[in-house]
């Protein structure tokens, strides 16, 4: 496990908390309003939707954190890599759920992680129409903050596999044909899968279980750190490390994630 000094700990942390407000600021005041749409997918009749806004509050970010941090790499969904010289990543998803975005639902977010030496430190989700943010704090601990208040975050162990709440989205990634090979798992998946919000819903309880397709690198890597600092499991469908993206689960403990992992091997 890679260390940091309590020092470095407490300075980023700090900044990474400073965001959340800066970043409201910017949409609030100056970008809230019309957008413009572009399909960035090279595949025929696929959708990758990316509008301005998205372009906007990572060039601030990016701004923001080589002012701050220069020797800092940055990797961001929508321009090029900036190498790190320090040890130190940030990795940005500036709107994440712009599908949701762009049809004015709420459950849209910013997302940024710290990572040092390509760990996943520290995790930030941001949410600004709902006036709502998740933090990983500098002791293993992770937050949800609303009004300026902090609320510890602590995942809630379900007891049995048929009680839980099970939140996934297989459309458009998982094939009829595939989906059919994991009928108790389908049926078992009650609830909505909103963006990052349900790994968040997880974190506080909510959810038992997260299920989601074809995430990059800056979808999961915030998530890595909140999840675990609040009791949960996350990996890969291939119970691998979930910081190289891709199909991804979270749980609420380690007994209901070997039960998932199992049950997800026919598609795996």
């Amino acid at each position: 496990m890679v260390k940091i000094s309590n020092k470095d700990k407490l300075i980023y942390y700090k900044f990474l908390n400073s965001l959340p407000r800066k970043i409201n600021k910017l949409y609030f005041k100056k970008l809230k309003g019309s957008f413009k749409l572009n399909n960035k997918s090279k595949k025929k009749n696929g959708f990758d939707p990316v509008t301005n806004i998205d372009k906007a509050i990572e060039l601030f970010l990016r701004k923001e954190i080589t002012k701050q941090f220069p020797n800092d790499g940055i990797i961001g969904e929508e321009f090029k890599i900036k190498k790190t010289s320090s040890g130190f990543s940030w990795i940005i998803d500036p709107i994440d759920g712009t599908r949701s975005f762009i049809i004015g639902s709420p459950t849209w977010s910013n997302l940024v992680s710290i990572n040092y030496k390509n760990v996943p430190t520290f995790g930030l989700v941001n949410f600004p129409m709902l006036k709502k943010y998740y933090i990983t704090g500098v002791n293993n601990v992770s937050y949800s903050v609303e009004n300026k208040k902090f609320k510890k975050l602590k995942i809630v162990n379900a007891k049995t596999l048929t009680n839980s709440k099970i939140a996934g989205n297989f459309f458009g990634w998982l094939s009829l044909n595939e989906q059919k090979k994991i009928p108790r798992l389908t049926k078992l998946m009650r609830y909505p899968c909103s963006d990052a919000l349900s790994y968040c819903q997880l974190c506080e309880g909510r959810l038992d279980v997260v299920l989601q397709c074809y995430n990059k690198i800056w979808d999961i890597h915030p998530m890595i750190s909140l999840i675990k600092n609040a009791g949960g499991c996350i990996s890969t469908w291939k119970n691998k490390d979930p910081k190289i993206g891709g199909n991804i689960l979270a749980s609420s403990n380690k007994k209901l994630h070997k039960k998932i992992i199992k049950m997800l091997k026919p598609v795996a």
